[in-house]
């Protein structure tokens, strides 16, 4: 038997997809007008994480997180301007960990933090000694940005709600560029183990996808959230930061629902390349013995709390869909909070490979097994957005979160059994006094006390 064979049928593989911007609004998540069947069919042949957390709600600081195994204040990257090796020169990353291993190990697209759209077909901040190869697909998206419908002309390209129906197929696209190369490397190292990173670009901003993708969804039955007139006093400032010009950056109502569909449309979009991933994995026989895990950086807000895009501390922008299909584990669904600090362990477990002692996420392969597993780990995530730094813990329960420390500019406390939206805030209720106090220790335990 070659070498590389009997290696392979040691090790299995590891295709990670890695989808910009996505949020939970997916069928397999509850959102039954969302046409994504592919993305479907992962989560019922693998685990389905139905309450996953990001430990900071924007690109740059949740990546490295993620790759790093480091929680967001121990890797020093709060923000999309502070390059990933200059605050963590000598930190073993995922890939980095997999490729010591003996795995080839390959990046497509966006994996480590990219200022979409402009580094679109570059390396952006890249860690160059985590991969074996990089390539950095670009398509015809990029080069129509000038046909953009743009409702926020005010803001930069990279924050605008704007989308373009766009012409031609879904190869000519950066994304369907992404998918053809990964299945080009899935065929060429199918015989030696490997981890391929199919970086993916939307639905983050601009909104492009074919038009065929927007036809799927109706302007007219499109829901734009609601809220109530004295919302902005319900809460704190810093609570609203993200969306300057609130709610909607100040656009109609039939702008927001044509960002809406527009979303909705590049996320169809993603789910047919991930389509195209599964297939080939199938076609080449290589499904039994990969490891697929789908999962995002952070959530998405559209029109929630009259908020968009990411960089809040309420479940939208929070919760992220994490799917992980491994060989010999059935499909299922595990309800509690996970932390998104956990696919570093998790992934190494599922491989065989021992853990590096930085990595501070806990394995979750025990609870893909047996998903009515023990586990009581609550998920903190943080931000800052203009105002007031932001803590979170979320429990099964509970979401609670303190702006500035010990809540000096606010806090907030949602029952999220009750109250899945986190519209009626019971921060400082004396009902809920001990509850509070709890969780503000858990705060504290995590941020000022190490």
């Amino acid at each position: 038997m070659p070498f590389f064979c009997a290696l392979a049928q040691q090790k299995p593989n590891v295709l990670f997809i890695f989808i910009d911007d996505l949020n939970t609004r997916l069928n397999c998540y509850g959102e039954s007008h969302i046409k994504s069947p592919n993305i479907d069919s992962l989560a019922s042949s693998g685990t389905r994480f139905d309450r996953a957390y990001c430990q900071y709600p924007s690109c740059g600081p949740s990546r490295a997180s993620i790759l790093s195994g480091l929680r967001p204040q121990n890797t020093g990257i709060l923000d999309n301007k502070t390059h990933f090796r200059d605050a963590l020169p000598n930190v073993v990353t995922l890939p980095q960990h997999f490729k010591n291993n003996g795995y080839f190990v390959a990046r497509v697209g966006k994996v480590y933090h990219q200022h979409v759209p402009a580094h679109i077909g570059t390396s952006g901040p890249d860690d160059p000694m985590a991969w074996s190869e990089i390539y950095n697909p670009i398509g015809r998206d990029k080069a129509e940005e000038n046909l953009l419908t743009v409702y926020t002309p005010q803001l930069p390209l990279a924050d605008q709600m704007c989308y373009l129906k766009a012409e031609g197929t879904d190869d000519e696209q950066t994304d369907g560029k992404v998918v053809s190369k990964t299945i080009e490397l899935l065929k060429e190292k199918r015989n030696q183990p490997f981890m391929i990173f199919a970086g993916l670009y939307r639905p983050h901003i601009p909104y492009i996808a074919p038009k065929k993708y927007f036809d799927l969804y109706d302007l007219d039955k499109v829901k734009l959230p609601e809220i109530a007139p004295n919302y902005r006093s319900l809460v704190p400032e810093a609570a609203l930061a993200s969306t300057s010009d609130w709610p909607n950056f100040g656009t109609t109502a039939q702008q927001a629902k044509e960002c809406i569909q527009a979303y909705d449309a590049c996320v169809s979009f993603v789910d047919a390349q991930v389509g195209r991933l599964l297939k080939s994995l199938d076609d080449l026989k290589l499904r039994e013995n990969t490891i697929v895990i789908l999962a995002s950086d952070h959530g998405y807000h559209l029109g929630e709390h009259g908020l968009w895009r990411k960089n809040t501390l309420f479940e939208e922008s929070t919760r992220t869909p994490l799917i992980i299909s491994a060989p010999g584990i059935t499909g299922n669904t595990f309800a509690k909070p996970v932390e998104f600090l956990n696919i570093y362990p998790t992934l190494a477990e599922l491989a065989g490979l021992k853990t590096p002692t930085q990595v501070e996420g806990k394995s979750m392969v025990q609870l893909m097994k047996n998903p009515e597993s023990n586990w009581q780990e609550p998920a903190f995530s943080q931000t800052k957005f203009r105002k007031a730094p932001g803590y979170s813990v979320r429990t099964e329960k509970w979401r609670y979160v303190e702006w500035g420390k010990n809540g000096e500019s606010g806090k907030e406390l949602y029952n999220c059994s009750e109250d899945p939206q986190e519209l009626n805030n019971l921060a400082d209720s004396k009902e809920f006094k001990e509850v509070q106090i709890k969780l503000a220790q858990l705060i504290q335990r995590n941020w000022y006390k190490q």
